[in-house]
Formats: C-alpha cells, sequence, structure tokens
C-alpha cells in the first residue's frame, strides 16, 4: 500500500498547532469541494484532504501517525513497522477497496478502532450527503459524528455561502479639505452576521448570540481618503467586511457624500455666498475672500443683487493638471443687527425719496 504523508495533503508542518490545521483544512476544502472545483482530480483531492484532517485533527489518532516517523515520502510502498503488529488489520485488505470510503492506508493505521466501534455499535455515517463525493468521512464516535457534521454544514454547498452577502455599505460624509488634502480618516463600522461561534445553527444555546444565530459586530477602520473622490462614489475597503464560517471576507462600500459648510459642489465648480451690506450692493466695494487657493481680494460692481454671482475661472476644483472648476461668488444682501437710531433715519429718507 502506499504511505499516505497527512502533513504533506493539508500543506502544514509537523509542529503544526491544532489551530492551524483547522484552518488549512478549511481552506482547501472548500477550495477542492466538489460542489465549487469541477476539475478532474477534484474528487480525490477533497477525499483525501479530509482523510488527512481526520487524523491530524484528532489528539489520538495525530499521536499514533506520529509515531510511524518523519522519514517517509508521500505515495511510497509501506508496511506498518514493528509495533503496530498489536493493532488488528484483519478486516482490511491491501487492494483499493478500503473500509468506509478511507484508503487502506488509513485502515491498516487506524483498524483497530473501526472494529472496536463497529463492535460496539457506535460507529456512524457521517452525514449522508458524503455519499455523493466517494462515501468518506465515517464518523468513529459520537464526538467525531458531531464534529463532521458542523464541517458539513459550514462546508457543503456554493449556495448556502452564495446566499450571504458578506458585503457592507454605509455611506460617509467627506468635506471639500478631505477630497483635497486626502487624510487618513477613522470610521466605525456596525453591521451583523451569521454568529461565529455557532454559524448560525441556533442549536442549544450560544452564548455568543444568544441563540439569534446573528452576531452584532462593531469596529473602527482607518483608511486614506483616495485623491479627487467626488460625490456618490464608492470607497472600496477591501476584506474589511462579514466573514462566514468558511473563512470568506467581504468589502466595505463607503457611499460618499460631500458636505461643507462655507461652499456647495456642482460637479468641479463651487459656490460661496457673500453677504454685502445695502450701501456696498448698491456702490459696491472691495471684500477679501477665503478661497481654495487662499485668500484674495475681491471688487464688487455697483447694483450688485440678491443672487447675482460673480465668477472666479479656475479657482474651484481641480481633479486634474488640466482639468479646473470655477468660483462663483453668490451675493446676499444683509443688514447689520443693532442699527443705529441714525442708520434707522436714512433708511426712512431713502424709502421718501423711492416712494
Amino acid at each position: 500500500m502506499e504511505y499516505k504523508d497527512y502533513y504533506q495533503i493539508l500543506g502544514v508542518k509537523r509542529d503544526a498547532t491544532k489551530q492551524e490545521i483547522k484552518s488549512q483544512y478549511r481552506k482547501l476544502a472548500r477550495k477542492y469541494h466538489p460542489d465549487v472545483n469541477k476539475s478532474s482530480d477534484a474528487q480525490a483531492k477533497f477525499k483525501d484532504i479530509n482523510e488527512a484532517y481526520e487524523v491530524l485533527g484528532d489528539d489520538e489518532k495525530r499521536k499514533r501517525y506520529d509515531m510511524l516517523g518523519s522519514n517517509w515520502n508521500q505515495g511510497a510502498d509501506f508496511t506498518p513497522p514493528p509495533g503496530f503488529e498489536g493493532f488488528n488489520f484483519s478486516n482490511f485488505s491491501s487492494g483499493t477497496g478500503s473500509q468506509g470510503g478511507f484508503s487502506d492506508f488509513f485502515s491498516a493505521i487506524f483498524g483497530d478502532i473501526l472494529n472496536q466501534q463497529m463492535n460496539t455499535g457506535a460507529r456512524q455515517r457521517s452525514y449522508q450527503s458524503y455519499s455523493n463525493f466517494g462515501d468518506f468521512q465515517e464518523a468513529f464516535n459520537q464526538r467525531n459524528a458531531k464534529r463532521t457534521r458542523q464541517a458539513y454544514e459550514q462546508q457543503n454547498t456554493t449556495a448556502q455561502r452564495e446566499k450571504e452577502n458578506l458585503d457592507i455599505i454605509q455611506n460617509i460624509t467627506l468635506t471639500l479639505d478631505d477630497i483635497i488634502n486626502c487624510p487618513k480618516k477613522t470610521i466605525t463600522i456596525t453591521a451583523y452576521q451569521t454568529c461565529s461561534h455557532c454559524h448560525g445553527s441556533k442549536q442549544g444555546f450560544c452564548t455568543n448570540c444568544a441563540g439569534t444565530g446573528i452576531e452584532k459586530i462593531t469596529k473602527n477602520i482607518t483608511f486614506k481618503v483616495p485623491k479627487s473622490t467626488k460625490a456618490n462614489q464608492k470607497i472600496r475597503l477591501k476584506g474589511e467586511g462579514k466573514k462566514d464560517a468558511f473563512g470568506n471576507t467581504g468589502d466595505v462600500y463607503l457611499i460618499v457624500k460631500i458636505q461643507d459648510k462655507d461652499y456647495e459642489i456642482e460637479g468641479n465648480n463651487l459656490i460661496k455666498d457673500v453677504e454685502l451690506l445695502p450701501y456696498e450692493a448698491v456702490l459696491g466695494c472691495e471684500k477679501q475672500i477665503d478661497t481654495l487657493s487662499g485668500k484674495i481680494k475681491v471688487k464688487f460692481p455697483k447694483n450688485m443683487t440678491t443672487g447675482k454671482k460673480l465668477r472666479l475661472k479656475g479657482l474651484g476644483l481641480s481633479p486634474s493638471k488640466d482639468v479646473k472648476g470655477d468660483l462663483e461668488l453668490r451675493v446676499k444682501i444683509t443688514l447689520k443687527d443693532n442699527l443705529s437710531p441714525e442708520a434707522i433715519k436714512l433708511y426712512e429718507e431713502l424709502k421718501k425719496i423711492n416712494s
């Protein structure tokens, strides 16, 4: 029979931790699952992966397997070494037909365990639907059967995985300073995902989700605002979304809203309100205006009315060297608070003149 290097099959080191083995198993099981991978050797690899995890994921079996030593090569001819004679191999042939969908190598090393469980009536079939993939993954006892069922529920069908949307969509409000200077921003993301402890099974009472199958996640994410970000644009934060039981991770999409206390934004053009006193609007004036390029002096002509605009070319948004928006100064005529008696008298005289 051929020697099976379970460490090589899973792609882990011989001193790998149980968590590392479990993580690698999930990754490979997802990759070679026959529902997902349609290549001709996917089913065989999937079977080998499950057999390897059945051994390395179980402390007792791993310890026995490690007793064979590390001086073996995958696929090499194998005969049980001295010290294994005490195991009962009588029910296992040296041909290709091993019991329970496992390889002859597995049956030879762990045959006594299988026999004992068969004799005590504890042997169970690991989830009925596995017969579609070669009738593998026999459950050797109640503990292993339960673990196998959970693995099946977490990894079985593509349709189940596709049903859960792992992306998170959230609005974000930016200012003009954000889209011009592109600083780092920190946002708080809140969403709901399938419980990471019970994987949404709702079996028993899960303290993580209180039996609902859903958990709330909240986390802070720091990112750099992309240059020349526009309103309604989506900023993608890869891998920051929700996670499922298979190790898949979604993305976060931030829908950009731009608000600024000093400007209205129309494409690359900006609109800024400028307050003029009545006499400034009538007689004309010069004012110092704050712009994105700094302070500049602007002359307002005579007879300005509310809503009238003064266009300053090239002082709007500049997404590139060749594209520059304009700044429009929109007049808003206003009065000073607490007008003096003299000022009120002058307005009364002005009223008489224009009546």
